[in-house]
């Protein structure tokens, strides 16, 4: 059985071709080109399906379904209700692309949700049924999978665990609160904690290492800390800390068998893992179970939300 995923991003449209091993056979994209109508983008979401089967050579009768991962939120008539950064403001999603496609499985889900999916049967999460997405990206992105099936709530907006507040009346959040998980744990939080660092320690290797790359990115802090960098080394410490501390929260109110941490920072690999363990071990409550939920890294990368929304299911 073949089924199309569709990751529809802000700087990409991908669409590929799925098999029942969770394998992408063909892939096709084309730039979402924002800011244009809903119909123009619409339109070149049909192109790239079309372009994906042919190169799988098959066409849509050999389809099963279609699903879609947008940004924003997804009501249960297929209606993208919500998408600020493309613009979309209660766009018919499912209908239009029955129209353009022909197929009448048609399933669309926020990009976050089916990123999670598409790691919990396809990636890390070894097919578990109880399972935390979380994306240091950005913003913190997150999704939850609960007896496999995904979690979002009665209006199909939950899931948020980023907009979880951790400091009461703490950093102000782009969400409009204050304290939220995002704003400390996100690698925008990062670079923000790395710049006020190396304000602090003029003296601080970050410095050298922020002009050799050209910019304060995510890694800059851990290179520095890498160096034996005194600065480097508390933000990164104080960083994981924030980071913990919202993981910790998701283990005692999920118990999940796998939380998986994908983003940009998770390419640091054990050296943000192994503490990260380390404080979920010494502060989660089931601090006796035989069975504890497993930290680790996203595996598909940027096909997560395309596998994911092609095993989306009514």
């Amino acid at each position: 059985m073949l089924r199309i995923g569709i990751d529809l991003g802000g700087t990409n449209i991908v669409a590929g071709v799925v098999n029942d091993e969770y394998e992408i056979i063909a892939k096709a994209k084309t730039p979402t080109a924002i800011p244009r109508t809903p119909e123009e983008i619409f339109d070149d979401i049909a192109m790239v399906c079309k372009q994906a089967m042919a190169e799988a050579g098959v066409t849509i009768s050999d389809i099963y379904s279609v699903g879609l991962g947008t940004p924003g939120t997804a009501n249960a008539e297929g209606v993208i209700e919500y998408a600020n950064n493309l613009g979309f403001d209660h766009v018919p999603a499912k209908e239009m692309l029955i129209e353009r496609l022909g197929c009448d499985k048609v399933y669309i889900e926020n990009d976050a949700n089916c990123a999670a999916l598409g790691e919990a049967y396809a990636g890390c999460g070894n097919g578990a049924k109880d399972f935390v997405a979380v994306t240091l990206g950005t913003g913190v992105g997150s999704g939850i999978i609960v007896d496999g099936k995904i979690v979002s709530g009665t209006n199909r907006a939950g899931g948020e665990c980023g907009h979880s507040v951790i400091v009461v009346d703490g950093e102000p959040c782009t969400c409009g609160r204050k304290g939220c998980w995002e704003a400390y744990a996100s690698a925008t939080a990062l670079i923000n904690q790395t710049k006020a660092a190396m304000e602090k320690y003029p003296d601080s290797v970050m410095h050298d290492l922020a002009k050799e790359e050209g910019k304060v990115s995510g890694r800059t802090a851990f290179d520095a800390m890498r160096r034996g960098d005194i600065a480097g080394i508390k933000v990164v410490d104080t960083y994981i800390k924030y980071v913990a501390c919202g993981l910790i929260n998701l283990v005692n109110i999920f118990q999940p068998e796998v939380i998986c941490i994908g983003g940009g920072i998770c390419n640091e690999g054990e050296t943000l893992l192994r503490p990260l363990r380390r404080y979920i071990e010494s502060e989660r409550y089931s601090v006796y179970s035989k069975i504890q939920s497993k930290i680790v890294r996203a595996e598909l990368g940027n096909d997560a939300g395309l596998i994911g929304a092609a095993i989306l299911e009514g």
